[in-house]
């Protein structure tokens, strides 16, 4: 097929879809997922995550289960969700036996990291979720009288070799969706992979947990998409995760930057890098209800009506607390470059940064596609060791309050720190951005400051 080029202008008529773990979980679930797509003719290319639970269970799998009892009843767990689809398709023989081939090729991955793991096995297993979901999904859109097609997004969605948490080359990216994927686009709907990409070895690589968003906005971008819909279990995003407070409420409309900040510090609807790709085009974004589309959602524009003192209120859980104290830091020059450039050698990514005359803090996230409480790197600790005092604490939580002119406005924190005033903060972060106030606390506290701040707040 000889390649075809959209116009900017029909380009912006394409709208991306993203479906998440809980939207694709099960036949019905995908059935009413299905049912959105047609029913906005617009929507050209889909990208869906992995059946709900099944992530899980791979990075289980990954992670190397020696107990081959275990590791059986891991892979019944898997089979039965994937054929549970497909004992409900009209024709399921038409994908059965490619997903009978995936799920063998789980189980021999499998088998090899029981022996030894790394991360290239990991990914190489994790990115069968994705794999498997699209095929019946695909299906599922067909028997509805769709002309749906799958495609193998590795093909297109280009990273470098860092497995676990692959960063993409969007400008490789863009050539090669132009070269292979538009031309797919002018007369089908086409159903893809989230979270997933290949290296320009062709090895199989993941974005990190919950890049499936990530994925859909890079190919947004790629295209020049006019919408990005990011369809999960939520109408939209809200002032904070209702199942912390009951009360809390929706947002109807909320800038990039309130987004940016909210998703980077924990609110779990969107992926930290989501909007970047978003931004750098100026894409709305939408976020809705797969279960529930007539109620509506979040629209993330450039620019919106009202930008509240408060927006919203996010937590993020599993931080790692770093506190690095040396008597040579104190009037000197030069400590602080030592420290980064020690951090860059090994590849550790530094979020929030206090300082003080004698020592630095700084926190890490784990976002890799493995989990667990993220640590320094041995080479980064025992270089660190060598030029000053190392002190690691875990178990801790990141409150952020989300707004706009927040370190611009008189009082706009005392409410905050009266709430506060009870509980040992380990962390303040505050006037680097307008848009945000943040701090640690121990995680057995962190729900019930984080409801008494939205209480005092918000309602």
């Amino acid at each position: 097929m000889s390649p075809v080029h959209f116009s900017s202008a029909q380009n912006a008529e394409i709208t991306v879809a993203k479906f998440g773990g809980t939207s694709v979980a099960d036949f019905v679930a995908m059935s009413r997922s299905a049912k959105i797509v047609i029913n906005h003719p617009k929507t050209k290319l889909v990208l869906i995550s992995a059946c709900s639970g099944v992530t899980n269970i791979l990075v289980e799998l990954a992670n190397g289960v020696a107990d081959v009892a275990h590791r059986s009843s891991l892979m019944d767990r898997l089979r039965a969700i994937h054929h549970s689809v497909l004992a409900d398709l009209q024709q399921p023989e038409t994908v059965a036996g490619k997903i009978d081939t995936l799920l063998d090729q789980v189980a021999a991955l499998a088998a090899q990291t029981a022996v030894q793991k790394s991360a290239e096995l990991t990914d190489q297993l994790v990115a069968n979720g994705e794999l498997l979901s699209t095929y019946l999904f695909t299906q599922i859109l067909c028997e509805m009288g769709a002309d749906a097609v799958r495609y193998d997004i590795r093909d297109v969605m280009r990273t470098d070799s860092r497995f676990g948490k692959a960063s993409p080359e969007p400008e490789m990216i863009r050539q090669l969706t132009e070269e292979k994927l538009l031309p797919l686009l002018q007369d089908k709907i086409v159903v893809s992979q989230g979270f997933i990409g290949s290296d320009e070895q062709g090895r199989t690589t993941t974005l990190g947990r919950g890049g499936s968003d990530y994925s859909a906005a890079l190919m947004a971008e790629a295209i020049d998409a006019g919408t990005l819909e990011i369809w999960t279990d939520v109408p939209g995003m809200y002032t904070t995760d209702p199942r912390i407070a009951p009360k809390a409420t929706p947002i109807k409309e909320i800038s990039f930057s309130e987004a940016s900040e909210m998703a980077n510090f924990g609110a779990k609807i969107l992926h930290p890098s989501t909007l970047i790709p978003a931004v750098r085009r100026q894409i709305p974004v939408f976020v809705g209800s797969s279960k529930a589309p007539e109620q509506g959602g979040t629209w993330i524009r450039k620019s919106v009506s009202e930008a509240p003192l408060f927006r919203a209120l996010a937590l993020r859980n599993n931080q790692t607390l770093i506190t690095l104290t040396s008597l040579n830091m104190f009037h000197a020059y030069g400590f602080l470059a030592e420290v980064f450039r020690i951090l860059a050698e090994h590849k550790v990514s530094v979020d929030l940064i206090s300082t003080s005359e004698v020592s630095v803090s700084l926190t890490m996230d784990q976002t890799d596609t493995g989990g667990g409480a993220p640590t320094l790197p041995p080479g980064a600790h025992a270089a660190l060791s060598e030029l000053c005092r190392v002190e690691i604490e875990q178990d801790l939580c990141l409150i952020s309050l989300i707004g706009n002119r927040m370190s611009q406005t008189a009082g706009s924190v005392s409410t905050v720190f009266n709430t506060l005033e009870e509980y040992k903060l380990r962390m303040i972060c505050y006037g680097a951005s307008p848009h945000n106030l943040c701090f640690l606390v121990k995680t057995e506290h962190a729900l019930s400051i984080a409801q008494n701040l939205h209480h005092k707040i918000f309602e």
